[in-house]
């Protein structure tokens, strides 16, 4: 992994904590309407997430096959504007959370993710290891790394959104 992603990857975590961090349990819990997630919710379907592009990532490291593969746009996630539906493995439980679960949820998927990363293999090239995604196709595994910070900086954004027309 090179430093770009590495820091990518935790400034985009280290930007949600900062907005999650103080919140209080109602408030994180707060549905502004029926049909939108609450802050709760936005946080437990990021760390199903990054759990799932964990496994992605470790199944595609271990294929023994290097490919040249074709970036793909992946910053098109990045526009609010565009809805986007989860599959059903990362959609959100119901049930209300603690701060504090959420945050130890969040930590618990970033160390999977990290601890994947470092065990590799350092001669494994991440931009010719592939993993299949269910909306953009075959990616190369720096590319996931990318899509999840670019997730999780959509997702801070829509929190921000919600505080600021709930507080």
């Amino acid at each position: 992994m090179n430093f770009i992603e590495y820091d990518l990857l935790f400034e985009s975590r280290n930007q949600l904590i900062e907005e999650i961090t103080e919140l209080e349990d109602k408030t994180l819990n707060h549905k502004p309407v029926p049909d939108i997630w609450s802050i709760a919710q936005i946080c437990h379907h990021l760390y199903l997430t990054e759990q799932a592009i964990t496994e992605a990532i470790a199944r595609g490291i271990r294929d023994r096959d290097y490919k040249n593969i074709i970036q793909k746009n992946i910053y098109l996630i990045s526009d609010m504007k565009k809805k986007f539906n989860s599959p059903d493995s990362v959609l959100p439980s119901q049930k209300p959370f603690e701060i504090s679960k959420i945050i130890d949820l969040l930590a618990e998927s970033r160390d999977q993710l990290l601890q994947v990363l470092y065990e590799m293999d350092k001669d494994i090239v991440l931009n010719k290891k592939k993993a299949k995604h269910p909306m953009f196709g075959d990616l190369s595994l720096d590319q996931w790394i990318e899509l999840l910070s670019l997730h999780e900086q959509r997702h801070t954004k829509q929190i921000q959104d919600i505080k600021f027309n709930i507080m």
